[in-house]
C-alpha cells in the first residue's frame, strides 16, 4: 500500500467514526442479537431514551458502557429513520469446568476459589479471567514444590452459545531440597544452625512433614529463626546478606545457599529506664530480664519490653509504648540499652460488643468476661476473657480487638468476635489398646443446647474389660455466680478376668446429682451425691477374699455415695502443656443408710517446667488411701491398682501390688493404698520440628499398691524407664510406650510395649 495514502485513509475512517450522523430525536430503540441478556438491562446502560436527542458522544458513551459490562463480544449502534438499533453479540456462557490430572488439590475447593474470581459455571466466559486462573493454579503448585507442573486449558464451543472449559494438569514430581548451605558461619556448627530450620533435606519422616519441599514463606521464617539464634547468643549485628535458590534442569532438586555475616559478639553493659515510668521504678526493674554483664539476648530484650507493656496494660494504659534504644561500643564489644517508657493516657472500657454469635446467646459469652464495662482497661483481664470464651468449646475462632472510641482519648471498646462451630456430635468409634483389646464406642452429645451453654450427652463404650452406658446433663451456670449443676445416670460393667487382675465381674448402675463451685479464677470445688447398686459375680477360681465378701455382704450391694473434689489448674494449655501446675484432690464416702460404708481419698500434683524452648520436664505424684468404717473394709471392687499406661509403664495393667495365693498367684488383688510417681521429659519428635500433634518423651515411672494391714515400704516400689510417643492424629489419639522394668520382683508381670489408640468414623 502507498504510504502516503494510509494516513489519509485512517483520517477518513476516524472522521467517519466521529461524525457518523447528525443529532436527531429518538423515535424508538430496538435491541438485536441478545439471547440471555434482558432488553431492560441493555436499556439501563443507554444514555438516551425515546424522545431524547441522540448525538455521536452519547453513541460512543453507550458503546463504552455496554462493553464494560463484560457481557458482549461486539457492540454496534445503527440508525434507521430516527430509530436506534443496538446490535449485540453476546459472550458465551460457561457450561462446565472440568479438571484432569489434579491430585494435589481438592477439585471442589479449586472450583470454589475460581468462582470467587468470577470463573464459574453459568457465568459469562472471559478469557482474561481464564488466563489469570491458569497462572494462579500454576503458582499454587509451585508453592507445593511441584516445579515441573504444566497446565493446559482447552475451551470447547458448545451449542446455544456456550463453552466448556477443561484444565489438563500434569503435576510432575515434587522437587526436593537436596542441599542447604550456610556460607560465612564460623561461630557455630552448620548442623546446629540447620537444626533451627523447618526446611530440611529428605529424611525418613519427610513423607509426613513435607519439610523437604521448598517454600518461600518457610525459608523466610527459617531466616528469621537463624537471626534469632545468633542474636540470642550475643551477635547483635548478625545479618543475612543474600540467599540463592536454584533448581536442577530436570526440576527435581533444589539447592539453597545462604550468605551470612556474623559480626562480633556483644555483652550488655547497662540497662536504663527513662520516660514516664508511672509505676515505681523498683517494680518495673523486676520485669527487666536482660541484665548488665550478660551476653546480649534479643529474646530477653523482647521479653523485657513485653512484660513492661503488659504490666502497664494491666494498670489501664492500653496504648503504652515501650522501646529499647541500643548504644553500641564497637571497641569494647558492649551494648547499653535505654528503655523509653511512654504509658500514654489511662483508659477505661466503654462497652463490650459481642458479634458473630448466631446461635449462642450473648449472656453465655458475657458471663465469661473478666473485663467489666466502665472499669479501667486491664490487659490481663481482656486476655483471660478471650481464653475463657475459647475454652467454652463452642467456637472455631475467638478474636478480641480494643479500638479507641472515636472522639475520645481515654476510652476503648472491647470487640469480642466469635465464629460459631457445630457443638452437637453423633460419633461412633473403634479403638484398640494393649489392656482393653478392641473397644467400640458411640455417643450423642450437644455441648450448647439451644445456645444456652448447657451440655447433654449419651455415651456407650463397649470394651473387653469395661462397658459403659451413661446419660449426663450439665448446666455450667446454674446460678449467676457460676455454680454448676449436673445429673448422671449410668451403667458400668467390669470384667476383670481378661486382665492381670483376679477373676471377678461387676455390674453397676446408678444415678446422681453434682454441683461445682468456682472459688478463684483457676480453682474450683465440687460435691455430688449418687446412689449406686453393684452386682458382683465370682468364679470357682476367684480369690477366697472375694468369695468371703460375697458370703458376708451378698452378691448385690447398694451405696449412697458422697463425692467431693478440688482442682487448681494453672497449665498454659490442656493439649500441649509446656508450663504450669495442676492439683486435684478428690474423695468419695459411702454414707450410712446403705450396704457399703467406706471412703477413698486421692491427691494428684503435676508440675510442668520448661527446661529449654523445646523440652519440658513433667513431674507427677499421686497418692491414694481408702478404708471401710463401722466394722467394714474397703469393697474389693473399689480397690486401687497400679501398673500399665497411666501409672507404671512396663508392668502389666493393674498387676502391681498384692497377689492371690497359689495356684492363682499371678492374679492381682489391688489394695487400699496407692503411690505413683512419674518423671518425664517431653519434647518434639525429632524430624518433625515443632509439630504440636506429635510429642516424644523419656520417662522414669514408679509406683505400688499395698493391701490392708500391709506395711508401706518404699523398697516395695517398682521402677521402670522408657520412651513414649503421643500423636494427636487425624484418626484419633495414639499413645505408645516402650519401657524396661528396673527392679522386677518374682511374680511381677512384664509388658514392655504398651499402646492405646482410637478413632472415630
Amino acid at each position: 500500500m502507498n504510504k502516503k495514502i494510509l494516513p489519509g485513509l485512517l483520517a477518513a475512517l476516524l472522521s467517519a467514526s466521529a461524525f457518523a450522523f447528525e443529532p436527531f430525536v429518538v423515535k424508538d430503540i430496538r435491541v438485536e442479537g441478545i439471547q440471555r441478556t434482558e432488553a431492560g438491562t441493555v436499556f439501563s446502560y443507554l444514555p438516551v431514551k425515546v424522545g431524547d436527542t441522540m448525538t455521536d458522544e452519547k453513541a460512543a458513551e453507550a458503546i463504552k458502557a455496554l462493553f464494560a459490562t463484560g457481557f458482549f463480544k461486539d457492540v454496534r449502534i445503527e440508525v434507521e429513520n430516527q430509530v436506534i438499533v443496538v446490535v449485540l453479540e453476546e459472550r458465551p456462557a460457561i457450561a462446565s469446568i472440568d479438571f484432569v490430572g489434579i491430585k494435589e488439590f481438592d477439585k471442589e475447593a479449586i472450583k470454589k476459589a475460581l468462582k470467587e474470581t468470577g470463573l464459574a459455571e453459568s457465568r459469562i466466559f472471559d478469557r482474561s479471567l481464564l488466563e489469570r486462573a491458569e497462572q494462579e493454579l500454576k503458582r499454587q503448585y509451585l508453592g507445593r514444590g511441584l516445579y515441573a507442573v504444566t497446565v493446559t486449558t482447552t475451551v470447547t464451543p458448545l451449542e446455544r452459545n456456550r463453552v466448556g472449559i477443561n484444565f489438563a494438569v500434569d503435576e510432575g514430581n515434587v522437587a526436593k531440597i537436596r542441599q542447604i548451605n550456610i556460607v560465612g558461619a564460623q561461630a557455630f556448627k552448620e548442623k546446629d544452625l540447620l537444626g533451627v530450620f523447618a526446611l530440611r533435606t529428605p529424611n525418613w519422616i519427610s513423607w509426613y512433614t513435607k519439610n523437604d519441599q521448598y517454600s518461600k514463606q518457610k525459608l523466610s521464617a527459617d531466616l528469621e529463626s537463624l537471626k534469632s539464634y545468633y542474636q540470642n547468643r550475643g551477635y547483635l549485628e548478625f545479618n543475612v546478606e543474600s540467599t540463592q535458590v536454584s533448581i536442577s534442569p530436570d526440576k527435581r532438586d533444589i539447592y539453597i545457599t545462604i550468605n551470612v555475616k556474623e559480626g562480633d559478639r556483644y555483652s550488655v553493659s547497662s540497662v536504663k529506664l527513662t520516660g514516664d515510668l508511672t509505676l515505681p521504678e523498683d517494680e518495673i526493674r523486676k520485669l527487666v530480664t536482660i541484665k548488665p554483664g550478660e551476653v546480649f539476648s534479643r529474646e530477653k530484650l523482647v521479653d523485657t519490653t513485653k512484660q513492661i507493656t503488659d504490666k502497664l496494660g494491666n494498670e489501664g494504659y492500653a496504648f503504652a509504648n515501650v522501646n529499647a534504644a541500643p548504644e553500641i561500643d564497637k571497641e569494647k564489644k558492649e551494648v547499653a540499652f535505654t528503655i523509653f517508657i511512654d504509658p500514654g493516657r489511662r483508659v477505661y472500657v466503654r462497652r463490650i460488643n459481642v458479634t458473630g454469635n448466631t446461635k449462642t446467646r450473648d449472656e453465655v459469652i458475657r458471663r465469661e468476661a473478666r473485663q467489666m464495662e466502665g472499669a479501667w482497661y486491664d490487659g490481663d483481664r481482656v486476655n483471660r476473657t478471650r481464653s475463657r470464651v475459647d475454652k467454652l468449646g463452642y467456637f472455631d475462632e475467638v478474636n478480641i480487638e480494643t479500638p479507641p472510641v472515636p472522639g475520645t482519648t481515654d476510652q476503648v471498646d472491647v470487640n469480642l468476635n466469635v465464629k460459631e462451630k457445630n457443638t452437637g456430635n453423633i460419633m461412633f468409634g473403634a479403638g484398640i489398646s494393649s489392656s482393653e483389646g478392641v473397644v467400640l464406642s458411640g455417643s450423642v452429645s450437644q455441648n450448647n443446647v439451644f445456645g444456652s451453654g448447657r451440655h447433654v450427652a449419651v455415651r456407650v463404650n463397649s470394651g473387653k474389660v469395661n462397658k459403659v452406658y451413661s446419660l449426663s446433663f450439665t448446666d455450667p451456670y446454674h446460678t449467676i455466680d457460676g455454680v454448676s449443676r449436673g445429673f448422671d445416670i449410668y451403667r458400668r460393667d467390669l470384667d476383670a478376668k481378661s486382665t492381670g487382675v483376679a477373676n471377678y465381674k461387676t455390674s453397676s448402675y446408678g444415678l446422681g446429682v453434682r454441683y461445682g463451685f468456682p472459688i478463684a479464677e483457676d480453682n474450683a470445688i465440687g460435691v455430688g451425691l449418687s446412689w449406686d447398686k453393684t452386682d458382683v459375680t465370682t468364679y470357682a477360681n476367684s480369690p477366697l477374699k472375694y468369695e468371703h465378701f460375697v458370703r458376708d455382704y451378698g452378691n448385690d450391694n447398694t451405696t449412697l455415695l458422697l463425692n467431693t473434689n478440688w482442682t487448681n489448674d494453672q497449665r498454659d494449655s490442656l493439649i500441649y502443656t509446656t508450663k504450669g501446675t495442676v492439683q486435684r484432690a478428690y474423695g468419695e464416702v459411702g454414707l450410712p443408710g446403705a450396704d457399703m460404708k467406706f471412703y477413698k481419698l486421692n491427691y494428684q500434683h503435676q508440675v510442668f517446667w520448661p527446661m529449654t524452648k523445646d523440652i519440658t520436664l513433667m513431674l507427677n505424684g499421686e497418692v491414694g488411701y481408702g478404708n471401710g468404717y463401722s466394722g467394714q473394709g474397703l469393697p474389693f471392687y473399689r480397690n486401687f491398682y497400679a501398673g500399665g499406661v497411666g501409672s507404671v509403664r512396663g508392668f502389666k495393667t493393674g498387676s502391681l501390688g498384692p497377689h492371690d495365693v497359689a495356684p492363682h498367684e499371678k492374679d492381682a488383688l489391688g489394695g487400699n493404698r496407692r503411690l505413683v510417681g512419674n518423671l518425664e521429659f517431653l519434647m518434639p519428635v525429632p524430624g518433625f520440628g515443632m509439630d504440636k500433634t506429635l510429642r516424644a518423651g523419656g520417662f522414669l515411672d514408679t509406683g505400688y499398691v499395698w493391701g490392708a494391714g500391709a506395711k508401706m515400704r518404699l523398697s516395695d516400689l517398682r521402677y521402670s524407664i522408657g520412651v513414649s510417643v503421643a500423636w494427636a492424629s487425624p484418626f484419633g489419639p495414639l499413645k505408645f510406650s516402650v519401657a524396661q522394668p528396673l527392679n522386677k520382683q518374682s511374680g511381677d508381670q512384664i509388658e514392655r510395649f504398651q499402646f492405646q489408640m482410637g478413632t472415630s468414623f
